[in-house]
């Protein structure tokens, strides 16, 4: 083995041992892009793109005019930027699938991260259905009032 393959294996190793630890303590990314972190996060938490494959973030963010109920329109350029951001940081991108893929069909796209069965499953199993009527939780989608570091892409339980 050459010197170099070597490197490229133990690289390949770390990589495979960040991942790993990244995701057995729900840990994700946190937004990298400080457009992105005004832009989504001026309405609502900027959630990580990790969470959703790549079709969900093409139709969420090509259905700006209409985002849950709500105009979010930007201008194009805007919508291109953050776009790529989050198709290039999708679940389903790069070397290894997310959790957020486990349980969806190739080419699914769900819209809403409460309804992935990786979200589903975790939260049925731990949360009683008495705290999503919690007036300091008021949604499902309102991750950073159960988990305070959640704008941080910390997920552990609190």
């Amino acid at each position: 083995m050459s010197k170099n393959t070597g490197i490229y294996l133990t690289a390949a190793a770390m990589v495979l041992l960040v991942n790993s630890a990244v995701q057995a303590d729900e840990r994700y990314k946190p937004i990298g892009d400080p457009i992105v972190a005004r832009e989504c996060g001026a309405c609502h938490m900027a959630f990580q793109p990790q969470m959703l494959p790549k079709k969900s973030w093409g139709i969420i963010m090509d259905g700006l005019p209409n985002h849950f109920g709500e105009d979010a329109s930007l201008e194009p350029e805007m919508v291109r930027h953050i776009k790529k951001y989050h198709l290039d940081n999708a679940a389903d991108s790069g070397l290894f699938s997310g959790k957020f893929m486990r349980g969806l069909s190739e080419g699914s796209a769900p819209l809403r991260i409460t309804e992935t069965p990786y979200w589903v499953r975790e939260h049925n199993e731990e949360v009683p259905q008495r705290a999503w009527k919690d007036p300091k939780v008021k949604s499902k989608a309102n991750c950073i009032a159960c988990h305070r570091g959640a704008d941080q892409g910390y997920y552990d339980d609190d």
